[in-house]
């Protein structure tokens, strides 16, 4: 393995991010024992400071988190860890450590389709009366089909028009259905983006 370089207390600075998304879920600390175990299990492990011990991510909790790349930085300082989490990141019960923001831009990135991807799910799993979402689940790959084709089509008749505002919102639409009936067929946003990145 490359040189790893561990600061004066033989740790060395561990993030953890969304493989799917990118969203940062927290940071950590390991030692040459945690990495060697990360690397060997597959399964984040962390030294943690105040306890003076070694930890697996989700050991008690089974909020583990499954490895899916790991990079270092240009000094071989710190670690980036792409991960497969399970249920939260943070122990308050959020899902990533960095839920206190002081400033946040209106705009939201791609990251924000896993964030709908997720609501969706959850609305195939826990329905809610009301919810336009479950009521689609509700109807079936029959209706989730016919709502998809109904966005493309309009979406294809704002793209001719001058008003961006209205494209905007059936390429919102559609993108929107689109998730759903993924859902539907049990195929996850991420499947697609490994389809697109193989063709690419």
């Amino acid at each position: 393995m490359q040189t790893v370089k561990y600061d004066k207390n033989g740790l060395i600075c561990a993030i953890a991010q969304d493989w799917e998304s990118g969203e940062v879920l927290m940071q950590a600390y390991m030692n040459e024992e945690a990495l060697r175990l990360t690397l060997e299990t597959g399964y984040a492990h962390y030294f943690s400071r105040s306890r003076n011990c070694l930890w697996k991510k989700g050991e008690t909790s089974g909020h583990v988190q499954k490895v899916r790349a790991l990079s270092f930085d240009c000094d071989k300082d710190c670690l980036l860890m792409q991960i497969e989490q399970t249920g939260a990141a943070c122990h308050t019960g959020n899902r990533t450590c960095f839920f206190d923001k002081i400033k946040e831009d209106e705009k939201a990135g791609v990251s924000f389709l896993c964030e709908l991807e997720r609501v969706i799910n959850d609305r195939k799993e826990n329905p809610e009366d009301g919810s336009y979402t479950s009521y689609l689940f509700e109807r079936g790959v029959d209706k989730i089909a016919k709502k998809l084709g109904e966005e493309a089509v309009e979406t294809v008749i704002a793209s001719k028009n001058d008003e961006k505002g209205e494209f905007i919102g059936e390429c919102a639409d559609l993108l929107y259905h689109l998730l759903v009936l993924l859902r539907e067929k049990e195929i996850p946003l991420s499947d697609v983006c490994t389809e697109l990145k193989n063709r690419h």
